[in-house]
């Protein structure tokens, strides 16, 4: 099956099932300070499961489904591997009070089993923890559903999930492996984290789950890794660095809603990719070309085809940004082989450490060393610059200004 048609596939499903199903939001969240992009699929959903909207005013029903546009760069230097990506969509099913957790499990398995045909290796339940009791009931359906099913038990850290944020919903979660990898995650949202960490229950229990499509395109089409199915198949026939083609993927759907390159928040993150994939493209004497080439294969994936839509100005972004850190680059590096210290590509060139050490031979002990003494010098020429700029206006300790 082709991607498009497994994404589809599963909308269809929880369609048949009484789900609405609801396009994507932006990976930029929308009245959702505490996150720079969107995460995860419920994100969008926050509202209704802690009784701040209603889904059956605005969707008609209290059961949803979507495939959502994620970005996440928390395992920036994993990409590259079989399964990691900065980029990715997350197919859900949610309810808000609709229905709970044997419902979400049997059609879990269902799915899983025969619509895709695929073995289940094992699954995961929430082992228990202090102030939250073990998942018994989850325990009990997986074994009516199939008594010789392998059931694993864990703790906080890997079977209990959220809030995306500082606070909001979260719960213990039930977990489906096949071919040893993680597909879907299904969270029982009946908790809402404090920013202390306190936990309350929530007056309406949901159900959230989250299944990453490359990972399941890779299991569905058995490939040894999400860079070899169809998903980046003419993206890595122009590039053959997994790096370049996860990077400026990811780029051209940040550009497409809404971020541009700058130096703070989403913008430093869009810059700091695209800059990754120069260095990593220049790294296998790939010229400037394959990523505007690698832009455009992205922009005219068959999967995304009708489905998203892309700024028109997409390529012009990144091309600029690229052309821009490549000419700083070169610039710098001429420096470094005239003898200037490598610490020059930051304080003059605003380079990272981690995209220095990826051009050129760096003393990493000195380096940190150089950077503590440049934020003293830093902050010393802020304060004096400060003290400057008051220096007119009302003196608290008394007499002439």
């Amino acid at each position: 099956m082709h991607s498009g048609e497994i994404r589809q596939k599963f909308l269809s499903f929880f369609e048949k099932r009484g789900h609405k199903v609801v396009s994507s939001a932006s990976v930029v969240p929308a009245n959702d300070p505490s996150v720079l992009f969107t995460t995860a699929g419920m994100q969008q959903f926050k509202p209704y499961y802690i009784g701040g909207a209603d889904a059956v005013k605005d969707f008609g029903s209290l059961n949803l489904a979507s495939s959502q546009k994620c970005v996440r760069t928390s395992d920036i230097e994993e990409v590259g591997d079989k399964s990691h990506l900065t980029f990715f969509e997350m197919l859900g099913n949610f309810s808000f009070g609709g229905y709970w957790k044997k419902e979400a499990i049997e059609w879990a398995h269902e799915f899983i089993t025969k619509e895709l045909g695929l073995t289940i290796d094992y699954v995961s339940i929430f082992a228990g923890e202090v102030n939250v009791p073990e998942d018994k009931e989850s325990e009990e359906i997986w074994k009516s559903i199939d008594p010789e099913i392998t059931i694993k038990k864990f703790g906080r850290a890997d079977n209990f999930w959220g809030p995306t944020g500082e606070e909001g919903p979260c719960g213990p979660t039930t977990e489906i492996y096949v071919d040893g990898i993680e597909v879907w995650n299904i969270v029982f949202n009946e908790y809402y984290q404090n920013k202390d960490g306190g936990l309350t229950s929530l007056k309406v229990r949901g159900i959230d789950t989250g299944m990453g499509l490359e990972r399941l395109v890779k299991v569905v089409q058995q490939t040894d890794s999400v860079f070899e199915t169809d998903m980046f198949e003419s993206l890595i026939q122009i590039t053959d660095s997994r790096i370049v083609a996860d990077h400026i993927r990811t780029s051209v759907f940040m550009i497409s809603d809404g971020v541009i390159p700058s130096n703070t928040d989403r913008g430093y993150i869009l810059r700091r990719l695209l800059r990754r994939a120069y260095v990593h493209a220049r790294k296998i004497e790939a010229g400037t070309e394959v990523l505007n080439s690698v832009a455009a294969a992205v922009i005219n994936h068959p999967s995304y085809r009708n489905l998203y839509s892309f700024a028109a100005n997409t390529k012009e972004v990144v091309m600029g940004e690229i052309e821009k850190f490549k000419k700083a680059l070169d610039a710098g590096l001429k420096q470094v082989e005239k003898g200037e210290d490598p610490f020059i590509l930051f304080t003059s060139y605003g380079l990272p450490l981690e995209i220095i050490e990826e051009v050129t031979t760096v003393d990493k002990e000195k380096f940190e060393r150089q950077m503590e003494e440049h934020k003293k010098m830093s902050s010393v020429a802020g304060e004096q610059k400060f003290s400057a700029k008051v220096g007119g206006s009302a003196n608290p300790e008394g007499g002439k200004n």
